[in-house]
Order: C-alpha cells, then sequence, then structure tokens
C-alpha cells in the first residue's frame, strides 16, 4: 500500500443477491432500486449495471445529474428523479428519457406546459413525512377534477415515515390513506393504463400484513443495511473497508494519545494507528473518549478499540491485548466488515449506517468483487 490508501471491497454479487431477496419478498409486484447519493456510496456506474443485468429495470435517484449518469449505464431502464422537476433544465428530461417525481400543482403545470407527456411521470402523494409530495386530499380533489387523467402518471407513489419501528402506528395510517388513494386512482375515468402504485421501501419489505402494491423502491437493504433494527440483519454484507497500519508505537502508562488527550494510556500499551480517518468518511464521533464508548477494527482476528479521537487521516488502536509482534506497519486493520456492519459502526460514531454508506470517501482504493 505504497500511497497509504484504504482498500473499499464492494461486493456486486452480494448487491445483487440483496435485489434478488427483495424481489422474491414483492410477491406481484416489480422490485426497483434506489440508488441516489451515487449508489448509496457504491459508484452508479458500478451498481446500476449489475442490477440491470440481474433484471432490475426501474431506478430512482434523488438529483437530475444522478439520473443522466443512471441513463448513461442503463439506457433501456425507466429512471424516476424523486426530488422533483427541476424546471430550469427540462429540455434534459426529454433528451435522457427521465421521469419527474412530481409533488406540487406547480410542478405538475411545468411538466404539462413543457408537453412532456411522452415520458410518464410518477405523482407524489405525502402521506405523513411532509417534505415532499400532494397531501392526501389535495391528490383526491386533483384526481376528482380529472388532473390524473390529463397528467397520465406511469406511478402513483409515498414514502414511509418508520417503516423499520415495528407497529409504529404512523405505519399504519400510512397504508390506510394509500388505500383509500388506490381506490380513486383505480376508479378513474379514460386513463389506459391505469398508473401503478408505490409504497414499500426497504424495510416494507418486512412488514406483516402490508401489501406491495405494484412497485417496490428497497434502498439501504440493497447495500447490506439492517432493514428490521433489532432482529438479525437478513441482507448480505455488501461492503468491507480496511485501513493499514503506518506505525506502532509504544505508549508508557499514564500519557495520552491523539488530540485534546482524550484517551490515556492505563498501562503500558501498544498504539497501532492506521491510515484512515473523517476526510475518508469515517465518522468523527467514533473517538474512544472518556465520554463515549467509540469504535474499533479488527486487526490479526482480534477487534481492538481505537484510541483517543478520530483524526482527518488517521485513527490510533490499542493494540495491547495482541501478541508482541501480531501486527507490523503494511497490514490492514478492518474497520467495516463481519461483526463490524455499517448499522453498528454508525451507532459507534452517533449515527446512521446509511451516513456511513453515503459518506463513502474519495480517497478509497476501490476493488469490485463479484461482478459478471
Amino acid at each position: 500500500m505504497s500511497d497509504h490508501a484504504a482498500i473499499l471491497t464492494i461486493n456486486l454479487g452480494a448487491l445483487v443477491a440483496n435485489w434478488r431477496l427483495l424481489a422474491a419478498r414483492a410477491v406481484g409486484a416489480e422490485c426497483a432500486a434506489v440508488v441516489k447519493a451515487d449508489a448509496y456510496g457504491l459508484g452508479i456506474e458500478n451498481a446500476v449495471p449489475a442490477l440491470a443485468k440481474a433484471g432490475c429495470r426501474t431506478f430512482f435517484v434523488a438529483h437530475l445529474s444522478e439520473a443522466i449518469r443512471a441513463r448513461g449505464v442503463a439506457p433501456d431502464a425507466t429512471v424516476y428523479v424523486l426530488n422533483g422537476l427541476a424546471a430550469d433544465r427540462v429540455p434534459d428530461y426529454r433528451a435522457y428519457r427521465l421521469s419527474a417525481v412530481l409533488g406540487s400543482r406547480a410542478e405538475i403545470e411545468v411538466w404539462r406546459a413543457a408537453g412532456m407527456g411522452y415520458e410518464a411521470p410518477a405523482l407524489h402523494v405525502d402521506t405523513g413525512m411532509n417534505r415532499l409530495g400532494l397531501h392526501p386530499s389535495e391528490a383526491r380533489t386533483f384526481i376528482a377534477e380529472g388532473g390524473l387523467a390529463s397528467l397520465a402518471p406511469s406511478l402513483v407513489l409515498t414514502h414511509f415515515v418508520a417503516s423499520e419501528v415495528a407497529d409504529d402506528p404512523v405505519t399504519a395510517r400510512q397504508i390506510a390513506l394509500f388505500s383509500d388513494l388506490e381506490l380513486a386512482v383505480r376508479a378513474t375515468l379514460g386513463l389506459s393504463p391505469k398508473p401503478r402504485l408505490s409504497l414499500w421501501n426497504s424495510s416494507g419489505h418486512f412488514l406483516g400484513g402490508s401489501r406491495a402494491f405494484d412497485l417496490t423502491r428497497p434502498g439501504y437493504a440493497l447495500y447490506g443495511g439492517n432493514p428490521t433494527p433489532g432482529q438479525a440483519n437478513p441482507m448480505r454484507e455488501v461492503i468491507r473497508l480496511e485501513a493499514p497500519v503506518v506505525q506502532i508505537n509504544q505508549v508508557p502508562k499514564g500519557e495520552s494519545v491523539g488530540y485534546n488527550a482524550n484517551w490515556v494510556a492505563a498501562r503500558d500499551s501498544r498504539i497501532a494507528t492506521i491510515s484512515c480517518g473523517y476526510a475518508d468518511g469515517f465518522p468523527r464521533n467514533a473517538g474512544n473518549t472518556p465520554y463515549h464508548n467509540g469504535g474499533s477494527a479488527i486487526i490479526a482476528g482480534i477487534e481492538c478499540p481505537f484510541a483517543g479521537n478520530v483524526s482527518m487521516d488517521l485513527i490510533t488502536l490499542d493494540i495491547t491485548a495482541l501478541p508482541e509482534g501480531a501486527v507490523k506497519p503494511g497490514d490492514l486493520a478492518m474497520l467495516i466488515g463481519g461483526p463490524l456492519g455499517v448499522d453498528r459502526v454508525g451507532a459507534s460514531g452517533r449515527t446512521t449506517g446509511y451516513e456511513i454508506l453515503t459518506g463513502l470517501g474519495r480517497r478509497y482504493r476501490r476493488v469490485l468483487i463479484g461482478a459478471a
């Protein structure tokens, strides 16, 4: 590792296996893939072709720029832009055959005025998030006025608030609201084909007593995140992060390690410094300090705790429990992988696995495995 870069291994075979597991649970519905945030840090150009080859036909992104990249590697797929219509970029939707997810009357009118009907949009209905989308009553009025028939969307969708929380009452309310809306959509006259409906996100695939409707939109679970917190993770590990040891120091009892002296050796200690830090997207708050039990890494087969703060480019590990000579410069310490899944790593840094994935740094040496 002459350049000191940490190694991010991306298992595209595991990504595809996760999509297939979720598709099998979406009985009677199409399983799409959410590839926003650069495919949750894996790279759109890596993830989309692998999923498309496996049979995924529909992709969701957040920004228009992401949609253009997805179109470049999936020329025959349907690509939806979740964050609405970028009104000043309408020609790009036409040029790249992209579908906007429209969430307001203003966006709908811009889409209509541009004559964009050749690439059917989606209609976003807000059943509880209060971020984007028409309120259910506004959507019902829009449908009653014939708006749905004139817009001819290919999809009507909503977004769960807390589907990962078992028995959260807001989930039941959202399902009821969306089911009521389904009746109005199905009853629309003069609209053929009728738009499909989409409700499930990753955790939705594991909700008991909930219907998949017509299309599901998993994201986090595709990339190895646990869609069932508090239970065993049903998804396969997709990423592994390893960083090389650059130096090993002997630290006498009573001396501190790192910024602000937030870790003090309780005994004569050996400290391994590895080449990774918050500039690489690893959470700064994952340090072990007097105020927080933070992260760890696996080195020489043993889980070793961080010693002090996570720095911009370096992390220090307490390897005193390992046999003398078990670790040398150039050896790799695993920061994500195995028992150190993205959810656990996120919690150690007082954040979530979502932020760990989407913050994966640009300095990593990326290694793809499992690709056809």
